[in-house]
């Protein structure tokens, strides 16, 4: 049984903008979300402690990617990611960092929540994942182990919180679920409504080619689509994972390879459109 968390969001500055603290009752980690143009100037030493962080960017394609890390000093190693930007070592440009701290925090005890959090966005695939490297082999106490866990749970909670589902797996259909599918020009996929938008099925498959119009009309499902490919969630013209997108829509241009209405391109095995449906 799911119990109800109690959350304490702090806008530091007034705006959600700027720089955010966020608590979980009886907890003693803490979330803290600051921009990168005041990560520079930044003099809080809730943030100069041990932590792991997730560097939030979109890239070109407008899909969005996450950098992972861990540090003794987080908001040194912030500064020196910028530094390393500014003369070329890091080619990412990141906008938001995502920071989480707690008191019992130690080197080892980062390394592997670290490595938990970069195994668990590569499971989600809602990120590109841009950690190269993670300590795959830190050795913990089986005590510790559970205390790390649940650090983990309490993360998975706030940083969706704050609005950044990269630990957020893509939903499951249950026993009410309403499947429905989208057909044309080769294609055949499974999906349904979910909480954040519309979930395509595993199995799932694509148009082989994409119209013109999908690349001036329809960039950003253009876009998305080759970012899918890129990053493996469709493989050889097949989904190899369920995939959330954010309306349906999106889901249809991706699987039809040209712009759709997803609320008449989505039917269920008796044609019946999503737009009756909802």
């Amino acid at each position: 049984m799911a119990y109800g968390k109690a959350i304490e969001v702090f806008l530091v500055n007034g705006t959600a903008e700027s720089l955010v603290t966020a608590e979980l009752s009886n907890w003693n980690g803490k979330a803290i979300k600051i921009p990168r143009i005041d990560v520079s100037s930044c003099k809080r030493d809730d943030i100069a402690g041990v932590g792991v962080y997730f560097l939030i960017c979109q890239e070109n394609d407008g899909t969005d990617s996450v950098y992972i890390g861990e540090a003794e000093n987080v908001i040194d190693r912030l500064r020196q990611h910028l530094r390393d930007h500014q003369s070329g070592k890091e080619l990412f440009y990141w906008n938001t960092a995502v920071v989480f701290v707690g008191n019992d925090l130690n080197k080892a005890l980062i390394r592997y929540l670290e490595n938990r959090f970069v195994e668990l966005a590569k499971e989600c695939g809602r990120y590109n994942i841009l950690t190269k490297n993670t300590y795959k082999n830190t050795v913990l106490k089986e005590s510790q182990i559970a205390s790390m866990e649940e650090f983990v749970d309490n993360v998975k909670i706030l940083i969706n919180t704050l609005g950044y589902k990269v630990l957020v797996p893509a939903p499951k259909a249950d026993s009410d679920t309403v499947y429905l599918y989208c057909k044309g020009a080769g294609a055949l996929a499974t999906g349904f409504v979910s909480a954040g938008g519309f979930t395509v099925l595993s199995g799932s498959t694509i148009s082989d080619h994409t119209v013109p119009s999908l690349e001036t009309r329809g960039a950003s499902y253009y876009r998305l689509r080759n970012a899918l490919i890129n990053e493996g969630v469709i493989d050889n013209g097949t989904f190899v994972k369920d995939y959330e997108f954010s309306a349906p829509s999106a889901a249809s241009a991706v699987v039809l390879g040209h712009t759709s209405n997803g609320n008449t391109d989505w039917k269920t095995k008796d044609g019946t459109q999503l737009k009756n449906l909802i």
